[in-house]
């Protein structure tokens, strides 16, 4: 890439990008001369970008050490889907039927991620299966929503990586479809349901238990004595 293309925005946004597509992972160290060397910058826009990055919540810095992607806890992972209900429930509550356009591109989105679940990219098929989300809030023309939207989903699917999610692919695929239909026949209602319930899916497949667990209780079980015959 161009330094002349490059800006911090842009390398904090193809961070977010990799962290939809689950190729980054929670915990993971984003060396800033390697950054530098990757979109041949100087050290100085790639700090500016990940100090954009750790303002949004997804990176954070650790003294002599470096950036790292941040690791959710439990409960952050839980506000982040409770935010998303809010604002895809209020995205969804409009009357009548939305513009043929929008359903257009909301079906060929969900035929984008039937396409990606039957390849073996499984990048961009998680890619895709998030994107969804941003797509319907800037396709019911809510350009501002679509920002925060993506950013909540990101937040999501660091937890959905990090709490190894159970989620079937093709069933996210097809709670997308369903949601389109409803909104197709009109009944907005039901596609405020759907959502609600697809995600409430996703949460319920995050395998969150050992995460609850406080750190003086694994202390404690992990320092137990053995049961030695």
């Amino acid at each position: 890439m161009a330094q002349a293309e490059v800006s911090p925005t842009v390398i904090a946004g193809r961070v977010v990008q990799s962290i939809l597509a689950q190729k980054l992972a929670p915990g993971e160290r984003l060396g800033e001369q390697q950054l530098a060397d990757l979109f041949g910058v100087s050290r100085t826009m790639v700090r500016e970008a990940l100090m954009q990055l750790q303002a949004r919540g997804f990176v954070e810095v650790q003294p002599k050490r470096g950036w790292y992607v941040v690791q959710p806890s439990a409960e952050e992972a839980r506000d982040a889907f409770a935010a998303r209900r809010i604002v895809e429930s209020g995205i969804l509550n409009t009357e009548g039927r939305p513009l043929a356009q929008t359903i257009r591109a909301l079906r060929q989105h969900i035929a984008q991620e039937q396409q990606a679940i039957e390849g073996a990219d499984a990048a961009t098929r998680a890619f895709l299966l998030a994107d969804f989300h941003v797509c319907l809030a800037q396709e019911m023309g809510h350009r501002l929503l679509s920002d925060v939207l993506r950013d909540l989903t990101a937040r999501t699917t660091l937890a959905a990586t990090l709490y190894q999610s159970r989620h079937d692919a093709g069933q996210s695929c097809a709670e997308h479809a369903a949601i389109v239909a409803a909104m197709e026949r009109g009944d907005m209602g039901e596609a405020r349901q759907r959502m609600l319930a697809h995600i409430g899916n996703v949460e319920e497949a995050l395998q969150t238990e050992q995460a609850d667990v406080s750190q003086a209780d694994r202390l404690r079980a992990t320092l137990s004595p053995l049961a030695l015959p």
